[in-house]
This record gives C-alpha cells, sequence and structure tokens, in this order.
C-alpha cells in the first residue's frame, strides 16, 4: 500500500479510536495532518490572546514548518497505529 493510500486510512481510523486520545495527542494529529495536506502554516497567528485552542493549534502546525508532507503523512500513520493498538 502507498503512503497516500495508509494515509487516508489512517485519517479514517482516527475517527474510530476507542478512547478519546488526550489534548496532546489529538494536537499533534491535528498539526500532523495540517502538515501533511496543507504544508507550511501560512495563516496569522490567531488575533484574540484568549482563543487558547487556536493559539495552541497554531503553534503546533507552526511547529513543523520545514517537514515534507510525506515525514508527516509517515508520523501520523505511525500515531495512530499506535493509538489503535
Amino acid at each position: 500500500m502507498d503512503l497516500k493510500t495508509r494515509f487516508e486510512t489512517a485519517v479514517a481510523d482516527s475517527k474510530t479510536l476507542s478512547e478519546k486520545p488526550s489534548n496532546e495527542v489529538l494536537l499533534q494529529l491535528y498539526s500532523l495532518y495540517k502538515q501533511a495536506t496543507e504544508g507550511d502554516n501560512t495563516a496569522e497567528p490567531p488575533a484574540n490572546p484568549f482563543d487558547f485552542v487556536a493559539k495552541a493549534k497554531y503553534q503546533a502546525w507552526e511547529e513543523l514548518r520545514g517537514k515534507s508532507a510525506d515525514a508527516a503523512m509517515e508520523e501520523y500513520v505511525q500515531l495512530v497505529t499506535k493509538l489503535k493498538s
């Protein structure tokens, strides 16, 4: 199975995990997904300093700047595989 197919399968699997991952793991999944599908973060930082969720998502994605889409897909697949077991 090629990487893109494994990634798409992992995305589907991530929605049916037996238990909800921690917020830290959810941020990891979010940022890896965004990096894999959109590349480097080009959005403006959240304007509201009290929107902690948006701020955390922005920072998590920003930390992956420069990581290739393939590397992000591979890490995403590995993380979901780990969460399933």
